[in-house]
């Protein structure tokens, strides 16, 4: 037996949230089912607005101290690697990132969407189906759909993140928890509110949910190096848009030097 540290970092809302566990186990390869002890958890959950980046790594030290731990004696950092605020996302994987180089540690990134259904079972252990729906601004909304395996002691992802109108979700053929802030975002309009046998406003993007999710999957073997850690943006049309700006950027950086060297080069001639 072993005792593993993992740190948890979400700032894809308007909260920037962090949580430090230790949990006694087998770093990996534990058979399904073992039975644990529940791991010890510290926890800052502050909403920040546009300031995250500000408060992220002062909360970090904050629960390595009151945990009384080193972070050297960290096993890996995980985030919320999204959908979510583009701009709380690379935050969060900045800072997992820069941590994970600085102590050689894998990165284990892990779905805000599932970081709802991991929330929303946390909150009701009887909980084995799970639509998570956040609202995406723009009139749309991040979802997916999870299965929770009794014998895997796992998720199960159905459907993975997508991005819709939420006329457009694809309901789970059985009774699930409709977890997210899509309901109270657009009600009625969401045929999946109507439909859910039990709707949990409340599980939302969380270091703590998204941390017991990590552990799991650092147990598993499923992490990656600190260079693959990446954001799961899942709106490709304002990645792509924002891909264009650059692009713009570069081509009217490349114009305004051509019409320098020729200014020059003209004044040189006469």
């Amino acid at each position: 037996m072993t005792q593993t540290v993992l740190l948890a970092l979400d700032t894809s809302t308007e909260f920037c949230s962090v949580a430090l566990v230790s949990s006694a186990g087998h770093a990996a390869g534990a058979a399904p089912g073992e039975t644990r002890a529940e791991p010890r958890v510290w926890v800052r959950h502050e909403q920040t607005g546009a300031v995250s980046s500000t408060r992220l790594l002062p909360a970090i030290r904050e629960l390595f101290d009151e945990a009384g731990l080193k972070l050297a004696d960290c096993d890996a950092v995980a985030f919320g690697s999204g959908p979510g605020s583009f701009t709380g996302l690379r935050t969060a994987t900045g800072v997992a990132q820069g941590l994970a180089f600085g102590l050689n540690l894998p990165v284990v990134p892990v779905s805000t969407l599932l970081a709802c259904a991991e929330s929303a079972r946390l909150r009701d252990p009887s909980v084995t189906r799970v639509l998570a729906a956040l609202d995406a601004r723009m009139d749309e909304v991040y979802w997916a759909d999870y299965a929770w395996d009794d014998a895997q002691g796992e998720w199960r992802t159905v459907q993975r993140a997508s991005l819709d109108t939420p006329d457009r979700l694809v309901l789970p053929d059985v009774p699930f928890t409709l977890a997210g802030n899509a309901a109270a975002a657009f009600g009625a309009r969401l045929p999946a509110l109507a439909a859910a046998r039990r709707v949990d406003g409340e599980a939302l993007p969380h270091a703590v949910p998204l941390a017991h999710a990590a552990l799991r999957a650092l147990r598993a073997g499923r992490t990656v190096p600190a260079d693959q850690a990446a954001p799961e943006y899942v709106r490709d049309k304002v990645a792509q848009t924002t891909a264009e700006r650059v692009a713009e950027k570069a081509e009217k950086a490349e114009k305004a030097a051509r019409l320098a060297h020729d200014a020059t080069h003209g004044e040189g001639r006469q």
